[in-house]
């Protein structure tokens, strides 16, 4: 594969012409599950369409931008063919680690504008796209990442509560009875069970405050072997010094014998940092960035977070490493992150793990305004995910041709000629 330049909102028709080859192996690679030579064939029709330069990646669009375009086959493909996507999605992933080569799997979610009311989960909730609550579906994604390169790997929608009684919307969609509503870090703990059960490694897991922020999860993934590193509110989360030490009051012969306690009450994340003091900043510096190294400081400190899920039988609360990113013009530190890795784990590390996350938003970027994560039109659940699967294979193509390369920015979006 070579590379191929990717202006705003796609791939220039001469330049995809030029990698037509490449990009019919790799579909049919991806494909090659399903049964029927024609759905392979669509498959790579559809993938094409959503690489050629165009503003919208909706059928309608696509198929008339195709010099082989086929408006009704492509519908019919995304939105009733019955072909399982799962056995693609798998494919791409484990053909995408072996690309990446990760040092973390992303857990994150995104939000699509909607219109109307009956597109598969859409509601009034968190938009992150917009910035604000607004009409939306969200979706669910684990990413695998690197310094160099990332992809999504798989992804889940995410239903509220609100369709789990609308017995109309669901019939409308095509929601299967199974599909209800699952908070969001658990379908990102159900991702991943999903990642291991496919046989792909372990990977150290990123994510922010609404996943980090939630005990269970980060139990959910010590319960699986998983390392950590996850942000969490200074403010809120609570924390034990080291060298706490839990006590039992004494027995007094009658019912359960009492459970050791911690003499002292935890203490927020951010008084615990702002205790130990500036003198313990360190600047770090964790990867090149457009403009040159990107630095800042950095304290870590081993803590054991106060959340009663950790405790031991001996009432014992276990020790994790919390990071604090504090800026030399600060006041006080502005993110936060707990982690389960290894006491010895250097601060660099910590640091370039913890900062990982970076990658995800370059992928989003590139799933929607290039590629048209966000275009679909229709309003049914298997052509929804459908759709997902073709966009997360036209991204895994375009990676691979810069991977291939060696030039991290080659398929990056390109500012549009005047």
């Amino acid at each position: 594969m070579a590379t191929i330049r990717v202006r705003e909102s796609g791939v220039r028709a001469a330049d995809l012409e030029a990698q037509r080859a490449a990009l019919i192996e790799f579909a049919a690679e991806m494909y090659r599950p399903l049964v029927r030579g024609d759905q392979r064939a669509k498959g790579e029709q559809y993938v094409r369409g959503l690489l050629l330069e165009g503003r919208r990646k909706s059928i309608q669009p696509m198929a008339a931008r195709l010099a082989d375009g086929d408006e009704e086959g492509l519908q019919n493909f995304i939105t009733d063919s019955p072909w399982d996507d799962e056995p693609v999605r798998r494919r791409l992933a484990r053909r995408m680690t072996a690309e990446i080569e990760p040092e973390g799997w992303i857990v994150d979610d995104t939000g699509l504008p909607k219109d109307g009311r009956f597109s598969p989960g859409v509601a009034h909730q968190y938009c992150g796209a917009l910035g604000k609550t607004a009409n939306c579906q969200v979706l669910v994604s684990v990413n695998a990442a690197s310094d160099l390169a990332s992809c999504p790997l798989q992804w889940r929608l995410f239903v509220p509560k609100s369709w789990d009684q609308d017995d109309e919307r669901r019939r409308r969609a095509r929601i299967p009875d199974e599909v209800r509503h699952v908070p969001k870090w658990q379908l990102a703990l159900e991702i991943i069970d999903q990642l291991l059960e496919w046989g792909l490694e372990r990977r150290v897991v990123q994510a922010d405050g609404g996943y980090g922020d939630t005990t269970a999860f980060r139990v959910g993934l010590e319960e699986r072997e998983l390392e950590y590193a996850v942000q969490v509110k200074g403010s809120q989360t609570s924390a034990q010094p080291p060298d706490a030490v839990p006590v039992a009051p004494a027995y007094q012969g009658r019912g359960r014998p009492p459970v050791a306690r911690y003499p002292e009450k935890p203490s927020c994340l951010r008084d615990l940092v702002m205790s130990a003091g500036r003198e313990q900043v360190r600047t770090v510096s964790w990867r090149e960035g457009d403009r040159g190294p990107l630095a800042s400081q950095f304290i870590a400190l081993r803590v054991r977070p106060a959340n009663d899920a950790q405790r031991d039988q001996d009432g014992v609360l276990p020790e994790r490493w919390m990071l604090a990113e504090w800026p030399e013009d600060k006041d006080e530190p502005i993110k936060y992150w707990l982690s389960n890795l290894p006491p010895e784990t250097p601060l660099v590390t910590l640091v370039r793990l913890a900062k990982l996350r970076w990658r995800v938003e370059h992928d989003y970027r590139e799933l929607k305004q290039c590629l048209g994560l966000d275009h679909y039109e229709g309003r049914t659940f298997c052509g929804l995910h459908h759709h997902l699967t073709c966009v997360t294979v036209a991204h895994a193509f375009l990676t691979c041709c810069r991977l291939t390369r060696g030039d991290p920015t080659a398929a990056r979006p390109q500012p549009a000629a005047a």
